[in-house]
């Protein structure tokens, strides 16, 4: 069967669950128009999880990038500073530096009894 006499059309559905948070692609059904494929991706919400807002989109009017555009997507060389990774020995300076503070403990200890 060709797509210009096909009824029904593929839909995704996205959601999210507070007003802040990021749309998450949820699942694909099947409907004959948008207002339908919404009605559908409620009544599947409300048998399941509380969200804030639902999107129904046509599979077909997404579009995602071609293997040729995808390669404009690499790093250029010599970009490393631009990336957050290196960061794991922060810890570990932190824990030195609260080593070395000094606690009421030890302040206390060098008055040698003379504090009343």
């Amino acid at each position: 069967m060709d797509k210009s006499t096909q009824f029904y059309e593929e839909f995704q559905v996205f959601s999210r669950k507070t007003p802040t948070s990021y749309a998450q692609e949820q699942y694909t059904l099947l409907a004959p128009n948008h207002e339908i494929a919404l009605m559908m991706a409620q009544e599947n919400f409300m048998r399941r999880e509380e969200v804030c807002d639902i999107w129904v989109v046509k599979r077909s009017d997404i579009r995602s990038l071609t293997p040729e555009e995808r390669q404009g997507l690499k790093r250029i060389d010599n970009k490393d500073y631009r990336t957050t990774k290196g960061y794991g020995y922060l810890a570990k300076i932190w824990r030195e530096a609260e080593q070395g503070m000094l606690d009421e403990k030890e302040i206390l200890s060098w008055s040698k009894g003379r504090v009343k």
